[in-house]
């Protein structure tokens, strides 16, 4: 079943084709939230969210920390009796929230996944103890030194390297993913 120029909200065209979901069609059943292993933890169900996304309140989701809280288990999409991609869904306000930085402050995860993409972005890989020492800056200061002992014996035994590792060519990978990004523009009329 295809689906044209597909709206996350009114006036907000959805992303990439994984990126189509379609609250319009959600019927509002509730089963993507009785089914969410970490519905606890949201401030808002996923049901929710396609009903906040249906009434246009779409910077209200992308403030939201429910969007983070997924853990893409995928049960919501398995389960969703109208079949709808809700998963998908995630990723894309995910990465929507990132793109215009309207994520909640002091939220780790957020903060983790914009420095993983940067990392990837400039040396093609992303090492966990450069990941670390950046997220706790960015998040917990203090945190680094109740950790350092064990960065120390990491060190020591070998397990945790300080060398930023890099691809052999990044100019290379930085020209697949700016072409990836020309073809999200193409695709959705909206740079990414």
């Amino acid at each position: 079943m295809g689906f044209s120029s597909p709206k996350l909200a009114p006036g907000r065209a959805v992303g990439a084709a994984a990126d189509r979901v379609l609250p319009q069609f959600c019927i509002q059943c509730g089963t993507c939230s009785v089914v969410c292993p970490l519905i606890e933890y949201m401030d808002h169900s996923p049901r929710v969210l396609n009903a906040m996304l249906t009434a246009g309140r779409h910077e209200d989701v992308l403030h939201s920390r429910a969007i983070w809280v997924c853990t893409s288990c995928y049960a919501c999409t398995v389960e969703c009796p109208k079949q709808l991609p809700l998963t998908e869904s995630i990723y894309a306000l995910k990465r929507e929230s990132l793109r215009t930085g309207t994520y909640p402050r002091r939220f780790i995860t957020p903060v983790l996944a914009r420095q993983f993409v940067r990392f990837v972005n400039r040396r093609g890989r992303s090492s966990e103890a450069w990941l670390s020492l950046s997220l706790y800056l960015r998040t917990r200061p203090l945190q680094l030194v109740r950790y350092a002992p064990v960065a120390l014996r990491l060190m020591l035994r070998g397990r945790l390297r300080l060398r930023l590792d890099s691809v052999r060519n990044p100019a290379q990978l930085r020209k697949v993913l700016d072409a990836l990004d020309a073809t999200d523009v193409t695709t959705t009329g909206e740079h990414a």
